[in-house]
């Protein structure tokens, strides 16, 4: 999934950043509120993680803003502020959660997993089609209980495609949640990891389905035999 960072502190951001990244996340780090907006007008993010005290202004101000436009990307709010009224207001202003730094990375990593896992209507971290099952926490994947080895991207891939099955997903949907701004690809290396995806999963009863002009699915057995 693609994600984006709005923290000032070096040391904070780069430890955020290389957490997600370590997840398999595509990851946006911005450092102010200035270059956040810009970067929320040109790109779908499927997780926003917002630090409040930002050099050009507050991150309350950028989250009214993001609410008042209508967007619902979960938004998971980092303060220094303890204060019960200040969390109160962070979701008041329309936060889906928030913690109070200094945190424990794993309590953010696990809290931006049940934020995500929520966006796609799930309360469990294991997507299940068919015999194929991929484990957020853990980031493996199984065939009918048989262990796969998949590069990072490649679960990423693979995580987008079952969070929704049925849906199709244009090859820049796809582009968009594997890779950041800083890094550069193109439609080919979605056909690339696609390839290397139904190589690696032959044994599964779901099917990768290519929609000419459209893009990607995965079906389940009951979807692909109709």
């Amino acid at each position: 999934m693609r994600i984006l960072v709005i923290e000032d502190t070096d040391d904070v951001g780069e430890a955020v950043v290389h957490a997600f990244e370590r997840m398999g996340h595509a990851v946006d780090w911005e450092k102010t509120r200035r270059d956040a907006e810009d970067a929320l007008a040109v790109q779908i993010y499927a997780l926003v993680v917002l630090d409040i005290n930002l050099p050009d202004g507050s991150g309350f101000d950028l989250l009214s803003g993001l609410r008042s436009r209508g967007s619902t990307t979960p938004v998971l709010v980092l303060t220094a502020r303890a204060l019960v009224d200040d969390r109160v207001d962070a979701l008041d202003t329309g936060a889906d959660d928030y913690l109070v730094k200094p945190f424990d990375f794993r309590e953010l990593e696990a809290r931006a997993r049940a934020l995500l896992r929520r966006r796609q209507g799930s309360a469990v971290s294991v997507l299940s089609t068919g015999d194929l099952a991929l484990d957020q926490v853990a980031r493996a994947v199984t065939v009918a209980g048989r262990p796969v080895e998949l590069t990072r991207r490649e679960i990423t891939l693979l995580e987008v495609l079952m969070g929704h099955p049925g849906k199709a997903f244009s090859k820049n949907d796809l582009l968009d949640q594997l890779y950041g701004f800083e890094n550069e690809a193109g439609p080919n290396a979605i056909e690339l990891y696609v390839g290397r995806l139904r190589r690696k999963l032959s044994g599964a009863n779901v099917e990768i389905r290519t929609l000419r002009g459209i893009g990607y699915q995965i079906l389940a057995p009951t979807a692909s035999g109709q």
